[in-house]
């Protein structure tokens, strides 16, 4: 289980960062729900780094908020490497933000198969001033809240990295 004292301490350093330095943050989220924009905005000041937040659940949501190709959900499903770039991609493209992180994954209990069971998580980091990055976790069957925080302590991380870019 991840500490929430913790993970707020890492938000409050992230929304210092990133005010510092004139950058702000956007989200999209599908598995995690808001959790990390929550976590982020739980932050006094944090409308100096927190531009917006996406929740994009399903998959009409990713395409109709962010423009993730319905034909690239359906060619690769929404948890996918190929859908996490895009949504951070398209939550950029639609916001102000210097940074936008991204993250779809199985939280169980349900919904998993051998190719992507529940704990597979993918997210996405896409840069203002270049470059999408990707990362993928498999987390195994925490339960569903302990997949959810560990995705948002990888999420936090991924701004974290880009926070000295």
């Amino acid at each position: 289980m991840i500490d929430d004292t913790e993970l707020l301490g890492r938000a409050e350093a992230l929304v210092a960062a990133y005010a510092a330095a004139g950058r702000t943050i956007a989200t999209a989220e599908s598995c995690t729900g808001g959790l990390v924009a929550g976590l982020l905005t739980a932050v006094p000041g944090s409308s100096a780094a927190v531009e917006r937040g996406f929740v994009t659940y399903s998959n009409e949501a990713k395409a109709e908020a962010i423009g993730v190709p319905m034909d690239l959900i359906r060619r690769h499903g929404a948890v996918s490497e190929p859908v996490a770039r895009a949504m951070a991609a398209g939550a950029l493209a639609a916001s102000r933000a210097s940074v936008a992180v991204a993250i779809t994954g199985i939280a169980g209990p349900g919904g998993g198969s051998p190719d992507k069971p529940v704990g597979l998580v993918h997210f996405g980091l896409a840069l203002r001033d270049g470059g999408v990055r990707h990362r993928e976790r498999r987390y195994g069957d925490l339960g569903r809240a302990g997949i959810r925080r560990a995705a948002v302590a990888d999420a936090l991380g991924l701004l974290e990295e880009a926070a000295g870019d």
